[in-house]
């Protein structure tokens, strides 16, 4: 496999799949594999989902594009089903989750110039992801992704995950203040879940009321359903002025949304923000597809039921050596001792057992299946890993 002609920017692995199905990648000669990871929490609904696909090819065939100058009729109907789902006010579609995250920081300085700030901060947290663009990569945690671009890591403050006196600290410090931005569950950073659970999200937005600070939600990966809820914050009572998201929500269209309410309700004006591709009629199909499928088909109860089986079964396999397991729904972290060498960990998981997984937070194996994924994979995903662990235990 060639890449001659693309920048270096990715580690690649020496794989290429051709096909898929449901919960299964397949190579040139059809060799098949179990994807534990779809995209990275892109493929929600599995691979090539017939409905998602009839959706793709009908609307293909009908209108691609005419741009934002003229109403989109496809877009209005997703934006009110996505915003029915998020009980948010309006969205703006972009075409990725960092760049809903940017329009989402771009909100959050547009509420600062409004209040009469000089230079506004937001609080983000440490072990945090959020994109690669210059602002949402420079609220991301992770040095080496930081590295050698400038970035504007004054504009942030950044506070360990999970910690509220961490939050109330801050705001006797600073004054210049005016959003929170955080994952309900941090993907990137190890599948890593408050202490208190979805209540920490509570907290933060009492904390974003008292002070009159944006209380904003990087729905990216755990949104459209991963955690068993159509997104992760409705575990919870809290609800977001802004909430952005992605991955899951075109099912592996590039597609993404940034929804507001509350605050942030009539920041954005026309001229204010804007994407060429944000919002197309494809895309805007694709997004209503989704929420079809995830609102009327009992998917997310099996997203819950499915995850809790995996992580029950390998924490109860793999006790013996301190495995233990967080997350939420079909987003799955099994935690490994420290001292485990991870590093051949994915490679060997995919030429000897021929499943697809990852590894986050150094020592951290993170699952990302279907929410739709079948007992019989989910058990399949279990003795795989079982077989995998046992001898590095």
């Amino acid at each position: 496999m060639s890449a001659t002609y693309l920048m270096p920017t990715y580690n690649r692995q020496p794989i290429s799949f051709t096909h898929g199905s449901g919960s299964w990648l397949y190579t040139k000669d059809d060799t098949p594999y179990l994807d534990a990871l779809t995209g990275i929490a892109v493929c929600g609904l599995g691979h090539c989902h017939p409905q998602v696909t009839e959706a793709i090819q009908q609307q293909a065939a009908t209108l691609l594009h005419t741009s934002n100058l003229f109403g989109i009729d496809w877009q209005e109907r997703a934006g009110e089903a996505l915003c029915t789902a998020a009980q948010m006010d309006s969205v703006f579609f972009a075409n990725s989750g960092a760049e809903a995250n940017e329009a989402a920081l771009k909100l959050a300085r547009l509420y600062a110039y409004n209040k009469g700030f000089k230079r506004p901060r937001v609080i983000v947290m440490e072990q945090s992801f959020h994109g690669r663009t210059l602002l949402s990569v420079s609220a991301t945690a992770n040095p080496k992704a930081r590295e050698g671009f400038f970035t504007l890591d004054d504009d942030f403050i950044r506070v360990p995950f999970g910690d509220i006196a961490a939050i109330r600290q801050v705001a006797q410090d600073y004054d210049d203040i005016c959003a929170l931005f955080v994952e309900p569950i941090q993907g990137e950073g190890g599948v890593n879940t408050a202490n208190n659970g979805f209540t920490y999200l509570e907290e933060l937005q009492a904390e974003c009321d008292a002070h009159d600070w944006l209380f904003m939600l990087d729905e990216v990966q755990t949104g459209n359903g991963r955690t068993g809820k159509y997104f992760a914050y409705q575990h919870s009572d809290a609800c977001p002025d802004v909430l952005t998201t992605a991955k899951g929500l075109g099912n592996g269209f590039p597609v993404g949304a940034c929804m507001v309410r509350g605050r942030a309700k009539d920041l954005f004006s026309a001229g204010s923000h804007g994407s060429t591709y944000g919002g197309t009629p494809l895309a805007s199909r694709v997004v209503h597809s989704v929420y079809d499928v995830l609102t009327n088909s009992g998917i997310m109860e099996n997203a819950v039921r499915e995850g809790q089986f995996i992580r029950d079964s390998l924490v109860s396999e793999l006790q013996q050596y301190g495995v233990s397991s967080r997350g939420a729904g079909t987003m799955i972290g099994i935690v490994l001792p420290e001292t485990t060498d991870c590093s051949a960990l994915v490679d060997k998981a995919r030429d000897e057992q021929k499943l697809i997984i990852n590894v986050t937070g150094s020592h951290v194996i993170r699952l990302l299946p279907p929410l739709n994924i079948r007992r019989e994979e989910s058990i399949q995903v279990v003795e795989r890993l079982v077989d995998l662990l046992n001898p590095l235990l």
